[in-house]
């Protein structure tokens, strides 16, 4: 075989757009921010399906520094009981200078949920908290991508605090320009030609 694997392009940071196509009820429609990559599988969270509990039910000590709606998030389907926090640092500050943060990618890190929310609060834009992760096994989303599952895409820090009111699917693909922002005006309920 040999060739470019179709993954190659997905780093820690990118964004996994699901196709108009995608009919899975897990993904349909979302927009998935990689954490990890690398051989052995890849891990990330959809940035745009939020859940009816509130943080502070689940984290009590967070409840009140996670960015609106201030509920958790459904980060996908697998280990829906492991929670997850990404946070936007501010403008200066990187994961090295911030306690209890690991870096992902720019100023986007993974949160230590046992650390103190009140040290990390004045050092980033917003956090956000998901239940559940999205996750691939070696080879497994390479045969998505060429199956044209997904787009991949660049991510901006602020799509991980995206209001739920904003529909993140449809701008990220707008801000691709053509041809990935016509994907943006698909109505989704089609049937497959």
């Amino acid at each position: 075989m040999g060739g470019v694997p179709a993954d190659a392009e997905v780093e820690p940071g990118t964004l996994l757009v699901a196709a108009p196509t995608m009919f899975d009820p897990n993904f349909k429609r979302t927009v998935v921010f990689v954490i990890d990559h690398r051989a052995e599988g890849t891990l990330g969270v959809v940035l745009n399906r939020p859940s009816d509990v509130p943080v502070n039910d689940v984290l009590p000590g967070w409840g009140a520094h996670v960015a609106e709606p201030q509920s958790v998030f459904v980060g996908g389907p697998v280990d829906k009981k492991t929670a997850l926090c990404l946070a936007a640092l501010r403008t200066g500050e990187t994961a090295a200078s911030v306690p209890g943060v690991v870096a992902v990618r720019g100023p986007v890190a993974l949160v230590d949920l046992d650390s103190d929310p009140e040290v990390l609060v004045a050092k980033v834009r917003g956090v956000r908290v998901f239940a559940g992760y999205a996750g691939w096994d070696s080879g497994q989303l390479a045969g998505e991508i060429e199956r044209e599952d997904w787009v991949i895409v660049p991510a901006l820090p602020s799509d991980i605090l995206a209001p739920p009111s904003r529909d993140l699917w449809g701008q990220v693909l707008r801000r691709q320009g053509v041809p990935l922002a016509l994907l943006a005006t698909h109505p989704g309920d089609l049937q497959r030609n």
